[in-house]
């Protein structure tokens, strides 16, 4: 029961996510739209990494696999986000998106590295 309740938050997550990519338009029509879906992108993914990895630290028990397969996981499931884009209207699956949403988890990956070493 205790897995289970760790990987709840994920599917959550990713399903959070799933239902925005579903969305036709995001345009906010804001000045600043670009940039701010960019770091939207990068936050949601840094939140899914950190969900990832908490999922399976409590799950696996050697520590030097926990970030990388959080890190592969987060970047799988930003691929399988953009394939799902080019199927909704108005929206389009890129490459680059999924090198933003790399850097989001890299950011996080790099943030819960800097605190394990303190």
């Amino acid at each position: 029961m205790y897995k289970i309740r760790l990987w709840l938050p994920v599917a959550a997550w990713c399903l959070l996510i799933f239902a925005l990519s579903a969305v036709p338009n995001l345009d906010s029509g804001l000045e600043f739209d670009y940039p701010l879906r960019k770091a939207a992108h990068m936050a949601e993914y840094a939140v899914l990494f950190l969900l990832l990895r908490r999922a399976l630290r409590g799950t696996c028990a050697e520590t030097a696999f926990w970030s990388w397969a959080a890190g592969l996981l987060t970047v799988l499931y930003a691929m399988s986000d953009e394939y799902h884009q080019t199927f909704v209207p108005g929206r389009s699956g890129r490459w680059s998106d999924v090198a933003v949403d790399a850097a989001g988890a890299a950011l996080a990956g790099l943030w819960t590295g800097r605190r394990g070493a303190r």
